[in-house]
């Protein structure tokens, strides 16, 4: 019960919050759009290296657009955030976008949550993956206090800026790219970064609503596919393996799948 009230209290608390929000003119541009991570590595690096064959021929700028969710759940979320913070493929630009779990790691990291919060979301994977073994420290130090100051310490600065930096959403002339979704009855300046992170039903019930496409991760779904306006590419890959992308060039789509 008190992981969930701690769950409930970060997700209130992310509506204060106002991240950047981007717009492009992606006219001329080759998009891969790229589901939920999740600390699944190896499943990265075999999309990009997809990618990269895919937009070979292809003329023109290319983008990768991350949706967010980069950590926790799988096993190397470290070196997932690594991956990210490092130059992307040759010939292509990035720009990855804030999950909620980024939100809430870095609520962890800046004290404005504690890690049992962080840890309802899968957190414990996530500190492996640097290393930390939170059952060891609880043995060697006792002291909660200790052992997140520890934790903090240990989490390069560097991926900490990472998770600071990131925008909230990429707004186009036909396409919008989010972490979870939007409330479509809204106008976008009046969208709350907590909904465009957490929210699920209200996004689907009102999807009849939206006037261009939205693409989207966040909730888990077995094959990537378009609902009217509305397409998920969340295809579960920490726990399925499948890690899912979504070319964007000349008024077409083509999914790519790990």
């Amino acid at each position: 019960m008190k992981a969930l009230t701690e769950f409930l209290a970060i997700a209130r608390r992310g509506a204060g919050q106002k991240r950047a929000r981007l717009r492009l003119d992606l006219g001329d541009t080759a998009v891969y759009a790229v589901g939920d991570v999740h600390g699944c590595l190896d499943e990265l690096l075999a999309l990009e290296d997809a990618i990269v064959r895919d937009a070979k021929e292809l003329p023109g700028r290319k983008l990768i657009v991350m949706l967010g969710d980069y950590v926790d759940r799988g096993p190397a979320s470290a070196q997932v955030l690594d991956h990210l913070v490092a130059a992307p493929p040759p010939g292509f630009e990035r720009i990855c976008l804030t999950g909620n779990h980024e939100m809430v790691m870095l609520d962890y990291l800046e004290g404005r949550t504690s890690r049992s919060g962080w840890l309802a979301m899968g957190a414990e994977p996530t500190l492996l993956s640097y290393g930390i073994d939170p059952e060891r420290l609880h043995l060697v130090y006792g002291s909660d206090r200790r052992i997140d100051d520890v934790i903090r310490a240990a989490i390069p600065a560097e991926h900490a800026a990472f998770l600071r930096s990131l925008p909230i959403m990429i707004e186009a002339e036909n396409f919008l790219f989010v972490h979870a979704g939007i409330r479509p009855e809204l106008p976008l300046d009046r969208q709350s970064d907590r909904d465009l992170v957490f929210i699920r039903d209200e996004f689907y019930k009102a999807a009849h609503l939206l006037s261009r496409y939205v693409v989207h991760g966040h909730t888990p779904v077995t094959e990537a596919r378009r609902d009217g306006m509305r397409v998920n590419l969340d295809t579960g890959a920490c726990f399925s393996g499948k890690l899912t992308a979504l070319r964007l060039w000349q008024n077409s789509g083509r999914y790519l799948t790990t």
